[in-house]
């Protein structure tokens, strides 16, 4: 090649790097201004942790209560007692066990602790049916009849939503799910048709009832996550299935400190807040990076959750049957087949949707994953994909995304003080209580 042919060649060869660099450039800028434009604030860690409780004190922490003199209130679920620690999270009393050992009774399996009035806390016992008034120091005041005991259960938290009291004394919480008016009850909707099988609702109501009163209203309806049910007859009797979205698009709600209620859509990511006077506000769509779902992705999900659901249905039938191996669920599974050996628990078959009805974009949040700190900001933990530990996006009273926060791996979020936050944390033997300031 002539000399000068080689010329043309390099100075083309360096055009050619410099037009791709520089459509690097523009788009490395592009990506850069659209997610400014987009409002979305950069990940930052959780502040250090500044106090941890001793060691075998908790099974669980479910929720923390914060009291006025520095000592908290903590749910401790799995021991099914309510306790009371210092300052220094040391314990000082028990408030409500299973044992009796203390002034107040846990009867339920499961039960709640919730904020009321001021200082004071609610202890929600559904078995019993009653709600312990708590004082600032934890002593009862006085006990009072759950005002809806068909709702008892929906009254803990947990995946319903943390429940609490408004300033005008009006508990809110998410309802018992009602079905369809069309699917309310089985049989053939006319002669000579199937059997269908009733289907459960996709919506939950979120109440309002005042506890003086008793009178209810429903002020939201949620989205919840979307179930089927199909039975058949086989030789060994009728065989449920029972179909789950692994990926639901789902809402979720907050009570706030200045009493407005606060319903985060899932579907498009904004939050619609209702107003004390009963004005609908809706904030603009919070601004969020979604993860969009290749078929193969969605497939892995399908695969996954219908293995994970197997395998906690044989540990649930193993336990109900007092099997204590895999040989023990093995030999039920044969005791079973024996004509007229004696009939098991036998649970449903769990499976995933079909990967072609799941979402193209993965959920950005599931339900009961928002919680409320003192200044009203909601703090919603995200599905946004992480090396370690879950991602909250913060958002404030207007609905406006003002911060992302990684908490530690393995850490739940149980409470919030004054600019702390209250972890839970599972070890190998038992429950940890953590102190962590926000910043």
């Amino acid at each position: 090649m002539p000399l000068s042919e080689i010329v043309i060649y390099a100075l083309d060869r360096h055009r050619t790097s410099m037009r791709a660099h520089s459509r690097a450039v523009l788009l490395l800028a592009f990506v850069a201004a659209k997610a400014a434009a987009q409002g979305i604030p950069p990940v930052r860690p959780l502040g250090p942790i500044i106090s941890v409780c001793s060691a075998n004190a908790l099974g669980s922490v479910s929720y923390v209560r914060p009291l006025p003199n520095g000592d908290v209130l903590v749910h401790d679920l799995t021991r099914r007692q309510v306790v009371l620690l210092d300052r220094k999270l040391a314990l000082k009393s028990v408030i409500a066990d299973a044992n009796g050992a203390s002034t107040g009774g846990y009867t339920s399996q499961v039960a709640g602790l919730i904020p009321y009035r001021g200082d004071s806390s609610l202890f929600v016992d559904p078995q019993a049916l009653t709600m312990t008034v708590l004082d600032d120091k934890g002593a009862t005041i006085r006990v009072m009849a759950i005002p809806r005991p068909q709702d008892a259960n929906n009254m803990i938290g947990g995946p319903f939503g943390t429940p609490g009291v408004d300033p005008a004394g009006r508990i809110i919480y998410r309802g018992i799910a009602t079905p369809n008016r069309r699917n309310a009850s089985g049989g053939p909707p006319e002669p000579g048709q199937p059997f269908r099988m009733p289907q459960p609702p996709d919506t939950a109501p979120l109440l309002r009832v005042d506890l003086v009163t008793r009178r209810t209203d429903t002020v939201a309806f949620l989205k919840i996550p979307a179930m089927t049910f199909h039975v058949s007859e086989t030789e060994r009797g009728f065989l449920t299935v029972v179909k789950t979205n692994p990926l639901p698009t789902v809402d979720d709600w907050a009570l706030l400190p200045d009493g407005r209620i606060a319903v985060i859509r899932g579907r498009d990511f904004h939050v619609e807040f209702l107003q004390t006077d009963g004005r609908l506000v809706s904030s603009p769509k919070v601004s969020y990076a979604w993860e969009r779902l290749s078929d193969e992705d969605k497939q892995r999900v399908a695969d996954s959750a219908t293995v994970q659901w197997q395998i906690e249905r044989a540990a649930i039938e193993s336990r109900v049957n007092g099997d204590t191996s895999a040989s023990g669920q093995s030999a039920g599974s044969a005791e079973r087949s024996r004509p007229g050996a004696t009939r098991r628990f036998q649970g449903p078959n769990m499976e995933s949707f079909a990967a072609k009805e799941l979402p193209d974009y993965r959920p950005a949040f599931k339900q009961g994953v928002a919680s409320v700190d003192g200044a009203g900001n909601l703090w919603i933990r995200t599905t946004a994909p992480s090396d370690a530990g879950p991602i909250y996006d913060l958002v404030n009273s207007n609905g406006v995304l003002i911060d992302r926060v990684k908490v530690p791996f393995g850490r739940v979020i149980s409470g919030f003080g004054d600019g702390v936050v209250y972890l839970g944390v599972l070890d190998e033997r038992w429950a940890v209580l953590e102190v962590a300031r926000v910043r």
